[in-house]
């Protein structure tokens, strides 16, 4: 529990300019950490501009927060926005450090969603060769290089497409939560790297027109993914445990997707994904296909009545030939094809598994299965065996179930 002196300590009643002086001096690290000193120095970070207007005024409103900011004197102005407009939406704006800029759009009201043709489409363009539109975003003095976007809705978009289409610099994009978002169109030819995308349910369409992605994380229905360029991910999270979001996605759509993430060190997939739109592109006699610089693998399973097949897994792990940390997650809500391929282990030439450290399995409800799973792991290993943490927190013996 937290013990608040601030009675008693002379350093933070000092006025707020000096503290902000003060704060000036360190490392953008460094100082956040202020936060945990008492409940005067919380309150000062969390302070807050309030104003008041209408939808029209957000581009403005926000490009003056912005180039308000002192990177180098985070406290002589309120790192925070709450910007009220047309009744009873809110914007919510906060500059974190590393230039970070997060938006909160406030979401609809649900009586109001329920009787309204929501479904919009985003198209951001990042590319310098274009006109800034709202020039006074040309005079930040914060250069942003993450931005975050969260319930944008149909009313909003315009305005977020105005706002990411002036920021010349923008490395991290971040979007999430944002319901009735149907199609998604990112143009960065240049200095986007990392693009993260959570929680858009209703996203049938992600157009994208980027050359140097290197990180890519998606979490939501798998919708049509179009990769314009061709990129290699680094660092790949495919979290399509919800299913597809159109029943006829085929393996050839997935194809270009596929070849950005073959040089991943580290990367999530569900086993419906490899088993439905994967696999039946690189098994024989298609050739060999190996995801060798895959480090680190996140494996999203489940259970199909009330069993649990190993199949897909081995016969992936097989094509992983450097691989140093596996993660085995269970849900039992996860989209689960019908058709079995019972042939795939039988299909692939065994690849030994000579760097693998760590395994560590999550949602398992029989300790039977996790068993059974470390046996035929022991096949695939060559040289020491690793660590086995069960999903119960403890650690098997492999010398004991060999």
């Amino acid at each position: 529990m937290e013990k608040d002196n601030t009675s008693n300590d002379l350093f933070s009643n000092l006025p707020k300019e000096i503290l902000g002086h003060i704060i000036s001096f360190l490392p953008n690290e460094s100082s956040m950490e202020t936060i945990l000193i008492s409940t005067r120095w919380r309150d000062l970070w969390n302070e807050a501009i309030i104003i008041y207007g209408t939808k029209q005024d957000i581009t403005s409103v926000v490009a003056k927060f912005l180039t308000s900011f002192d990177d180098f004197d985070p406290l002589k102005h309120p790192r925070k926005l709450q910007f009220h407009y047309d009744e009873d939406n809110v914007l919510l704006a906060t500059i974190a450090n590393n230039s970070k800029l997060l938006l909160d759009f406030s979401p609809l009201k649900k009586e109001f969603i329920e009787n309204i043709q929501m479904h919009y489409e985003l198209q951001f363009k990042l590319n310098k060769q274009q006109k800034i539109s709202y020039k006074s975003f040309t005079s930040n003095i914060f250069s942003l290089k993450s931005l975050y976007l969260k319930s944008i809705s149909y009313l909003t978009s315009d305005v977020a497409s105005s706002i990411i289409s002036s920021l010349d610099h923008l490395e991290n994009l971040v979007i999430i939560s944002c319901n009735g978002l149907k199609f998604l169109s990112i143009d960065s030819n240049f200095e986007l790297k990392k693009l993260t995308i959570l929680d858009c349910l209703q996203l049938k369409s992600l157009h994208l027109k980027t050359s140097k992605l290197k990180s890519f994380h998606y979490r939501g229905p798998l919708p049509w993914i179009l990769p314009e360029f061709h990129f290699n991910l680094s660092y790949a999270m495919l979290d399509f445990r919800l299913g597809p979001s159109c029943g006829n996605i085929t393996t050839k759509d997935f194809d270009a997707t596929l070849l950005t993430i073959k040089n991943s060190q580290v990367l999530t997939l569900c086993r419906w994904t490899f088993e439905e739109l994967i696999w039946p592109s690189i098994s024989p006699p298609y050739g060999c296909f190996n995801f060798y610089e895959l480090r680190e693998l996140w494996w999203i399973d489940s259970y199909y009545k009330d069993e649990y097949s190993m199949d897909a897994l081995v016969t992936f792990l097989k094509l992983c030939p450097s691989l140093e940390q596996l993660f085995v997650t269970i849900d039992d809500e996860s989209y689960s094809a019908e058709r079995s391929n019972s042939c795939l282990i039988q299909a692939t030439k065994c690849t030994k598994l000579e760097h693998l450290k760590l395994i560590k399995f999550m949602g398992f409800t029989s300790r039977k299965d996790e068993i059974l799973l470390a046996k035929y792991f022991i096949h695939l290993i060559k040289g020491k065996l690793p660590k086995i943490n069960t999903s119960d927190g403890s650690c098997l013996d492999l010398e004991f179930i060999q």
